[in-house]
């Protein structure tokens, strides 16, 4: 009689990911070291790319909106609205000749936080080069990285996964060229990111907190309570709700999180409640519901309120008294011409900003946007050769696109998907806030078809994207329970495409930060038509 013998399999060794992992695990005194060293590391390193050499190109860009919110930031700074400027305000600003405007007031579609913000970096360091007038910005390009790996941190318990999405928002050619811009948008992601944090410290501090309430009062055998307990104590709402209001304060944009946050907090405040076993559950969130708006949204208009205090207390900003002639009657006839006259100022903003239609050689429709059909060129110079010491025989090129690194963009949109998906099969609280954060800042532009809007908008929702692609990177890595073969296999995969994701930001890197190259290297990254 003959026993069959099984081929033995080759034994699969544990992955260097695993190994680490296993050495941190054991040792508390390196694992407390890479906690902080490892955000540290990427954050110095999304501060170098920001920074290197941030006062070049001495332009105003033209192009773009950096010419505006420059010169409104300065002449906000100094009369406490924004002042107009003569037509020929570049050159004069360029040349150090800053106070070329005038106090009659300029109209501008943006609350003022944004443009204050900005003014802060020149107020420290002068107006006169670009050093001033984008510090804030690339700084607090640098704390949204910062701010996305303590957020990745809380959301998932792990040092590896915030060092990742940080670390692709570090390098991202979108995030780079945005945060070297005094744009307004990299201070809204800011905030936007804050609050986001903040409402996932609050769940960690509420989400056992009802069901804990319910079974202190209950004991024993006592049937199911008909209602759960108010929550007030809730101070990260508050920050939240004030985070929020700073958003909104630089873009009205900010208020769409601002409303996708409250619905998302009263839906998991309503979903806890019936875990807990409240009979009454539905009317019960409704009754928690008017407790969060309380906390989440009068600061948030205090914030947005305080914000245009400058053009509060001086007399020059557009339509400052534009009630005086016709104060408002009846009802409203109470508040104080100075804020009647900033309701009227905020529906001619409306008006003005939802007609911006005119037409963009850059302009790209919101359903462009996963597609990356049209990034945003915001700065181009082209030197023949000989000409200010170009050596290349097809002449160089300076170059700003909010171009993102086209594997993480492509790969994040369908990262987001992916998330949509198992969010509809596992009901993960996390997958959730992911797909908040992306549809709250990217859903509300589809209803604007006929606006002129840019790619370069995307920038607030990139963090979420980005986010999303870690999730599902953490997937193909493979869970904690499967075997040797399936670990290794996954994280070969994650490590190569991490590597290729690196090579393609050091690729785009000099054609988003308009570093001098050579024309056929610039033109080497147009890839599809509409990137040129």
């Amino acid at each position: 009689m003959t026993t069959a013998v099984e081929p033995l399999l080759p034994a699969t060794r544990q992955s260097l990911y695993d190994r680490w992992t296993a050495r941190l695990h054991a040792d508390d005194r390196l694992r407390r070291l890479y906690a902080w060293l490892g955000p540290a590391l990427v954050v110095v390193l999304a501060g170098v790319l920001r920074f290197w050499n941030l006062a070049h190109p001495h332009d105003l860009m033209n192009q773009f909106d950096e010419t505006f919110y420059v010169k409104d930031a300065w002449s906000l700074s100094q009369l406490g609205y924004e002042g107009a400027w003569p037509e020929n305000a570049n050159e004069s600003f360029l040349a150090g000749d800053v106070g070329v405007f005038s106090t009659d007031p300029a109209f501008v579609v943006h609350p003022p936080l944004g443009k204050w913000i900005i003014a802060l970096g020149m107020l420290t360091f002068g107006p006169e080069t670009g050093w001033g007038w984008r510090f804030t910005t690339a700084l607090l390009g640098t704390a949204a990285v910062l701010v996305l790996m303590l957020l990745a941190r809380r959301m998932t318990g792990s040092t590896n996964v915030a060092v990742v999405a940080g670390l692709f928002l570090a390098v991202d050619g979108l995030s780079v060229a945005m945060n070297r811009v005094a744009l307004l948008d990299t201070s809204l992601t800011f905030f936007v990111l804050l609050a986001f944090l903040f409402v996932v410290i609050d769940r960690e501090r509420t989400a056992g907190r009802v069901a804990a309430t319910l079974a202190a009062r209950r004991g024993g055998e006592a049937p199911a309570p008909r209602w759960g307990p108010l929550l007030w104590n809730r101070p990260w709402i508050l920050a939240a709700g004030a985070a929020l209001g700073a958003a909104s304060a630089i873009k009205w944009s900010g208020a769409w999180v601002l409303a996708a946050l409250g619905v998302y907090l009263v839906v998991t405040d309503a979903l806890a409640r019936r875990r807990a076993g409240v009979l009454l559950w539905p009317t019960d969130a409704v009754r928690q519901g008017a407790v969060t708006f309380v906390l989440l949204v009068p600061v948030a208009f205090v914030v947005y309120l305080a914000s245009w205090t400058g053009w509060l207390v001086t007399d020059g900003g557009y339509d400052r008294h534009a009630a005086d002639a016709a104060p408002a009657t009846g009802l409203w006839s109470w508040v104080p011409l100075p804020l009647q006259s900033l309701w009227i100022y905020h529906q001619t903003m409306y008006a003005s900003a939802a007609n911006i239609n005119g037409g963009h050689v850059y302009s790209s429709p919101a359903w462009q946007w996963p597609l990356l059909v049209r990034p945003t060129g915001m700065y181009y110079r082209h030197t023949a050769v000989g000409e200010d010491g170009c050596a290349f025989a097809n002449g160089c090129t300076q170059a700003i696109a909010s171009m993102p690194n086209p594997l993480l963009w492509y790969a994040g949109i369908a990262a987001v998907l992916y998330l949509l998906y198992r969010f509809v099969v596992a009901r993960d609280w996390r997958d959730a806030l992911i797909l908040v954060g992306v549809g709250s800042t990217y859903a509300p532009w589809l209803l604007y078809p006929d606006r002129t809007i840019f790619q370069f908008y995307t920038v607030l929702m990139l963090p979420f994207v980005l986010l999303a692609l870690t999730f599902a990177l953490r997937t193909i890595a493979g869970p904690r329970h499967a075997d040797d073969h399936r670990r290794l296999t996954g994280q070969r995969l994650v490590w190569v495409f991490v590597w290729v994701a690196l090579g393609l930001s050091a690729f785009w890197y000099p054609v988003v930060t308009a570093m001098t190259v050579p024309y056929d290297f610039w033109h080497a990254h147009i890839w599809l038509p509409g990137w040129a």
